[in-house]
């Protein structure tokens, strides 16, 4: 008889609510059944940023909402599903609180076993839930708030190669974006300018190009950035719309070189464990951004290395990316209880030294 696994998957790391219920039918590959995602940006367009305040507020709001819309979209109930799979961090901890608390509610309601997820793990594992690559292969995770080259030997099993040491690289498309006066989330602002910008009139550092290793580091190519501004409008009292788009080309650019060559390195080590097939994918946010995608794309090309990415839907914060990591974890085994915790800081590679430091609820990544 064919066994089927249903899971629904709760995500409110940052500033999407969603749900999402995801299946899979003997060995066949995974279908996502449903894929609900609710965004806040109206909500925290007037600070230049996400708030954490009203973010934890709007997932409280939200959360059972997105369930019943997953559920009725999926065509099931609650009885159908074997699991309840929920990101238990990393994020801003009053969201992530959110979902756990609503994620413990129904599973004991309902006596559906609980898993705790990973946040970064469900974008890590998202190229296997859309290709169904097989293990080792190499992820660059790079979001809003990550960004790091990781080996995936297995569903928890994770090796850093390298990351950033301070902002990420959507971190400093944000700000970015502030410094211009372009409106929030920054990514999508800052391409869509670059695309009628020169990105060779303003030359920005390519940051840490000069050192061995993987890691990366992208707060002082904003800071460049704003320097560069201040002078122009030192110079012309002002910014033309131009002088704004060669800016932000000038600027992507930049983050597009460093991505290559870090890409380049972290496949050359990936490569010395002798994959049988060599893929290299690429997932969170950033990863929607196509100028990233392309030069990645022609880096593996000349390499030699196959190249996956998710569709933009899945490559931002999304639940069906929790379900499916969720059901990994549930395959092997795991489960929770109600004391899952939430976390605001849970680094994939658990073994390497932090990369940002730490504090009393543990290492930052």
């Amino acid at each position: 008889m064919v066994q089927t696994l249903t899971i629904l998957g709760l995500e409110s790391s940052c500033d999407d609510t969603a749900a999402a219920v995801v299946q899979k039918t003997g060995e066949s590959k995974v279908e996502i059944l449903s894929s609900v995602v609710h965004g806040q940006t109206e909500l925290h367009s007037a600070f230049g940023g996400v708030v954490p305040e009203i973010a934890a507020r709007a997932h409280a709001e939200k959360l059972d909402l997105c369930v019943v819309q997953a559920l009725d979209a999926a065509g099931l109930s609650l009885r159908d599903m074997d699991a309840i799979a929920v990101t238990a961090g990393p994020g801003l901890i009053g969201g992530v609180m959110s979902g756990v608390m609503c994620a413990k509610g129904l599973s004991a309601a309902t006596g559906l076993p609980l898993i705790g997820v990973n946040h970064l793990a469900g974008h890590a594992l998202t190229p296997r839930l859309t290709d169904g690559i097989a293990f080792p292969y190499l992820m660059l995770l790079v979001s809003g708030g990550h960004c790091q080259y990781l080996i995936a030997q297995g569903p928890e099993q994770f090796t850093r190669l390298g990351g950033t040491i301070d902002d990420a690289p959507g971190e400093a498309f944000d700000k970015t974006a502030r410094l211009l006066g372009l409106k929030q989330p920054g990514g999508p602002s800052v391409e869509t300018e670059a695309r009628s910008g020169d990105p060779k009139r303003f030359r920005f550092p390519r940051p840490l190009l000069d050192r061995p290793g993987c890691d990366l580091s992208f707060s002082g190519l904003k800071t460049a950035l704003m320097r560069t501004r201040d002078q122009i409008v030192a110079e012309k009292g002002g910014l033309t719309r131009q002088d704004r788009a060669d800016l932000c080309a000038g600027f992507q650019l930049a983050i597009v070189d460093t991505l290559a060559e870090k890409t380049r390195r972290a496949i050359a080590l990936y490569l010395e464990q002798e994959p049988d097939d060599p893929v290299i994918a690429v997932a969170g946010g950033v990863a929607a951004n196509s100028a990233i995608r392309s030069a990645l794309e022609s880096v593996c090309s000349h390499i030699g290395v196959r190249f996956t990415a998710p569709p933009l839907g899945l490559c931002t914060d999304n639940a069906a990316m929790i379900a499916f990591a969720g059901m990994e974890r549930f395959e092997a085994g795991a489960r929770d209880g109600l004391d899952l915790m939430a976390r605001p800081r849970w680094p994939l590679d658990q073994d390497s030294p932090a990369m940002l430091g730490g504090g009393k609820k543990g290492a930052k990544a």
